[in-house]
């Protein structure tokens, strides 16, 4: 079987200097291998044939046989990496905690161990006739979520 880790150096040895960014690695046990890269701007199809041929080329078929896939994270797929929530800093968002809560709302800050999401909260004033809509901070450690990603509109 191929070795991730070797699937990996090779990756980033391609991504040096350049914007992208590696989401994932997997190899199955048929040796198929599956590289998703991503880009704060998207993915050109050019550049993963690139990937794909450096990739090859640094793989010997002889050894092993294996299959090769590699493609853009998908747009509406649960982010991987923290640099997928960098990228979507002020964008709409969907997270579903781990207690299965949902919440959409805006992803206002990521770092190594924490995100935060500004969420629209109901609150009822005293003496108010009506409840009024106000923006609440909500902080979760990556642990505490089962997937956060992007929420798509067609507004």
């Amino acid at each position: 079987m191929i070795d991730k880790n070797v699937v990996r150096n090779i990756v980033e040895e391609w991504l040096q200097d350049k914007d992208y960014f590696l989401v994932e690695v997997t190899v199955s046990p048929d040796d198929k291998i599956v590289v998703e890269i991503d880009h704060a701007e998207g993915v050109w199809i050019e550049d993963c044939v690139e990937l794909s041929r450096f990739i090859e080329s640094r793989l010997n078929r002889d050894e092993e046989d294996f299959e090769l896939e590699v493609g853009s994270a998908g747009i509406g797929q649960p982010f991987k990496v923290l640099q997928q929530y960098i990228n979507h800093i002020g964008m709409d968002v969907e997270v579903l905690t781990n207690g299965g809560e949902k919440l959409c709302g805006i992803l206002k800050d990521a770092d190594e161990e924490h995100f935060v999401l500004t969420v629209p909260k109901r609150i009822k004033e005293e003496g108010a006739k009506r409840p009024k809509t106000v923006e609440e901070d909500r902080t979760f450690a990556y642990t505490d979520v089962k997937y956060t990603k992007y929420l798509i509109s067609f507004k």
